[in-house]
């Protein structure tokens, strides 16, 4: 996941990016503003910026520069309704990775993205920083499982063994995976990291493996893949149970022989690269089914660790609170202290059931931290509970079920005159089309119409969805 900094004045364009960049797997946060936009690099630290040029009175390219102070060579891409060569230059000159004129198709916003995100490059730390500048932070955990996992890091940090990291999502696999590089031979070295997931297939290989000029269109130079990127130190592979087939042997075979071989090239070259792998998926049920190579799976898991949900360390939800809420403050430029914290707020939070883990946790008590403003945290600072995020499994089933139970009753009519004087031809696919339809109608009328949430349910990306209705006839 990248976070990503969305600076338009038109709601309406603000909250389509969003929803078409959050369903990407990215974190996203809009602004209206220059200034709100500097002060949210600040807070929120984007490693992208998608800019408009007209932000009512202020020039977006103009103030560019103020960006610049804040956050760096981050990518931007430029967004303007008003394309023209002058636009264009100025955005180019300004150091715009990408332009989009709208109109813009959103499927292209999420391809010039992806792109942007594959481009970036992950510094190694300078020769005299210090071995932990690469933690962003520490694991927080006093509970028993907790002391397990510092246990199985510090054995195998000294090592080099390829780690595989499983976990619900917001469990902090990505953090583990970083306090082991901290913690090896490699510290002196980068850490890389990349999800698998938000990248479309057509960059993956090149993102990993890199490629040669020529190698497709666009190929304008040579450019090193992310093992390259990570030779000396670690390379982090999240959402690993995400990877095309194609890449997975690829992969397997890096792992195997220590060298690469760069997309459109004859030739392979060595690697000295630590691999570490996570996943929230079950790879072994992935194997089973078929989905995910048994050997790969293998070799990854030299050195397993399991991160435990926020459930099964009940008593670390108050020490997690107490440091996030000082984490939080003290970035705002106040004085943590401990009393900020209501005994009432800290056993409302420990009763509350935290789905997302961790990574929930910490938002909700910087929100509560922010309606607080300053003052003790009561439990009416605490956001409401997520009921927003999707259907379970059991209502998949339940919208599954009245699915095909609706198709079989439609079909019981029409086959009937499927099998009369005049049979109809193709009746095989008429009778997967009449199911596909038929539960692509309840899907829908459970989600209210949502076709993000849609697709989600129904393990499709939007893009498959946008074409099957369209197909079937249902896109109104």
């Amino acid at each position: 996941m990248s976070r990503i900094l969305i600076i338009d004045d038109e709601q309406a364009i603000g909250w389509s990016l969003r929803e078409l960049l959050s369903d990407d797997g990215h974190a996203v946060e809009i602004t209206a503003d220059i200034d709100a936009a500097v002060e949210a690099c600040r807070r929120f630290r984007p490693e992208a910026i998608l800019l408009d040029v007209r932000l009512g009175k202020r020039d977006g390219l103009a103030a560019l520069p103020d960006l610049r102070a804040v956050v760096g060579d981050v990518p931007v891409v430029v967004m303007t309704a008003f394309g023209d060569l002058d636009t264009a230059v100025r955005a180019v000159q300004a150091g715009a990775v990408d332009y989009l004129l709208k109109p813009f198709d959103l499927e292209k916003v999420s391809q010039v993205v992806a792109r942007m995100l594959a481009d970036r490059v992950t510094p190694a730390p300078v020769a005299d920083e210090p071995a932990t500048a690469v933690t962003p932070g520490r694991i927080i955990g006093l509970s028993p499982p907790m002391q397990e996992v510092f246990k199985q890091i510090a054995l195998v940090a000294p090592t080099d063994l390829p780690v595989l990291i499983t976990g619900d999502t917001g469990t902090g696999k990505e953090l583990a995976a970083r306090a082991i590089h901290a913690h090896g031979p490699r510290r002196g070295g980068p850490f890389v990291a990349t999800n698998l997931a938000a990248l479309a297939p057509g960059v993956l290989e090149s993102e990993l493996f890199g490629h040669v000029r020529g190698a497709f269109t666009g190929a304008a130079a040579d450019r090193p893949g992310l093992f390259d990127m990570a030779t000396g130190g670690t390379l982090l592979l999240d959402e690993i149970g995400e990877a095309p087939a194609d890449v997975q042997a690829k992969l397997l075979r890096v792992l195997e022989t220590h060298e690469v071989t760069p997309v459109g090239s004859a030739s392979n070259h060595p690697v000295d690269v630590r691999v570490i792998a996570a996943t929230n998926r079950d790879l072994a049920a992935a194997c089973a089914a078929g989905l995910f190579r048994t050997d790969l799976h293998h070799r990854l898991r030299g050195f397993p660790i399991a991160m435990p949900s926020l459930a099964e360390r009940i008593s670390d939800i108050e020490p997690l609170a107490r440091h996030f809420v000082a984490a939080f403050v003290a970035r705002q430029g106040g004085t943590p202290r401990s009393e900020l914290l209501s005994s009432e707020f800290l056993d409302a939070v420990a009763k509350r059931p935290w789905q997302g883990n961790v990574r929930e946790l910490k938002h909700a008590l910087e929100y509560a931290a922010v309606q607080a403003r300053g003052g003790v945290l009561q439990p009416e600072h605490l956001p409401a509970p997520a009921t927003d995020a999707g259907p379970t499994s059991g209502a998949a089933i339940d919208v599954t079920a009245t699915a095909v139970a609706a198709a079989i009753k439609a079909w019981s009519a029409s086959a009937r005159l499927a099998f009369g004087d005049r049979p109809e031809p193709d009746l095989h696919r008429r009778a997967v089309d009449l199911l596909d339809a038929t539960l692509l109608r309840e899907t829908l009328a459970h989600c209210g119409g949502n076709r993000t949430a849609a697709a989600k349910l129904l393990g499709l990306d939007r893009a498959t969805l946008r074409t099957r209705l369209r197909l079937l006839g249902l896109d109104d």
